[in-house]
């Protein structure tokens, strides 16, 4: 047993800016500075944009796109903050450009359109999917459900449905694997992304999904679990972009390395234990990926082999890495967690053209840390 239950069973968030001394004020006004400078009206750090009198998106404003990533992440922020008004938007625009009604991908949503909402693939990047069915579900349950496409439970479990059981007529393909419960990382491949695995949004859907799709993704919690734990190295903890079953690098056009996706699997065990505190693995984890990066600064992270040998490339999002770095703080138990948290604080959102996937990550780990990032039960429970 660990020495408290996770925020799923206390309703208990631990707060690591008030541990860190910083006042409660202090908190709430840079969680609200943060909010402004992602949806506001800065240009030099907004990414999300209205459009017309009902929809909005998000601009990944290093390749001028909208991505079912960004949207599903919008949507996340939103319903944390309690901003029904963006997250509607947000969702609108998501489904009247994004959802796919027919063909194999039927049931998915298309990763990339422009601006204007004209799509610019129609296959699906299921990172974009785990993100939209639950914060479809907390908003219902936050909101409640209206009617459709604001019928957010029922959006929600049939998106997830159709993530596991597409292709059982001969169309199409699942976005995990139907044997061994893994994500893969397009549908059509067999390996998978270490940082697409949320075994703590997996608990969540085993609870709210259709009850016949639940034990799915009661096992697929925990073959995540146990799939991070082998995707990651044992010494310096990273993990690469891609990575085949057994947790092995996939180098598939260079992705076996750990780079701008892998960021983001500290900060999903840091979430993972903060809420479940199920596997005492991750504390291990957490230590050992702040250990790597202790005598590293930001403005000198690389890319790296798993192994932690550095590459010339510089990191392509600095603050997105240090980001989620402090969010594996939840988990971390060693000598770098206050550091971390304490870099965080004193790091400001990015500017300028590649600020989109780190400011995401920032206002992610800022809401973690500050013990905002929570589970929304159904009003019943």
């Amino acid at each position: 047993m660990t020495e408290r239950q996770g925020a799923y069973y206390t309703g208990n968030y631990r707060n690591l800016f008030a541990e860190c001394g910083y006042e409660p004020q202090e908190v709430d006004n840079r969680l609200a500075e943060a909010w402004e400078a992602l949806f506001g009206e800065n240009e030099e750090t907004r990414i999300y944009y209205p459009m017309g009198e009902t929809q909005g998106y998000l601009l990944d404003t290093g390749n001028l796109d909208v991505r079912s990533e960004g949207m599903s992440y919008g949507m996340m922020m939103a319903v944390q903050y309690g901003r029904k008004d963006i997250f509607d938007r947000i969702w609108n625009w998501t489904y009247s450009f994004m959802f796919m009604k027919e063909g194999v991908n039927k049931g998915y949503f298309a990763w990339s359109c422009k601006p204007d909402g004209t799509r610019l693939s129609n296959g699906p990047a299921p990172d974009g999917e785990e993100y939209f069915a639950l914060a479809l579900l907390f908003a219902s349950h936050r909101w409640g459900d209206g009617e459709a496409p604001y019928d957010y439970g029922k959006q929600a479990r049939d998106l997830l449905r159709t993530c596991i059981h597409q292709g059982e007529d001969g169309t199409g393909y699942p976005m995990w694997n139907p044997d061994n419960k893994l994500i893969k990382f397009v549908p059509e491949v067999e390996f998978s992304d270490p940082s697409y695995h949320l075994p703590h949004f997996y608990e969540l859907f085993a609870l709210w999904a259709y009850p016949e799709d639940r034990s799915f993704w009661e096992e697929a919690a925990s073959a995540s679990r146990d799939y991070i734990q082998l995707a990651s190295h044992p010494e310096t903890g990273l993990t690469p972009e891609y990575a085949y079953y057994d947790g092995t690098p996939n180098d598939t056009r260079g992705y076996g390395h750990f780079f701008s996706d892998a960021y983001r699997v500290a900060a999903n065990i840091g979430l993972d234990w903060e809420w479940f505190r199920k596997d005492e693995r991750q504390r291990s984890l957490a230590n050992r990926i702040q250990s790597f990066f202790a005598d590293k600064r930001p403005e000198d992270y690389r890319r790296y082999r798993i192994n932690g040998e550095p590459f010339e490339e510089k990191a392509l999002h600095p603050v997105g890495l240090l980001a989620s770095n402090a969010a594996a703080s939840l988990a971390a138990d060693g000598p770098h967690a206050e550091d971390n948290a304490r870099l965080l604080w004193e790091t400001s959102v990015r500017t300028g053209d590649r600020r989109y996937y780190d400011n995401c990550l920032y206002l992610f780990a800022m809401l973690a840390l500050s013990g905002r990032y929570r589970i929304w039960f159904p009003s019943e429970e």
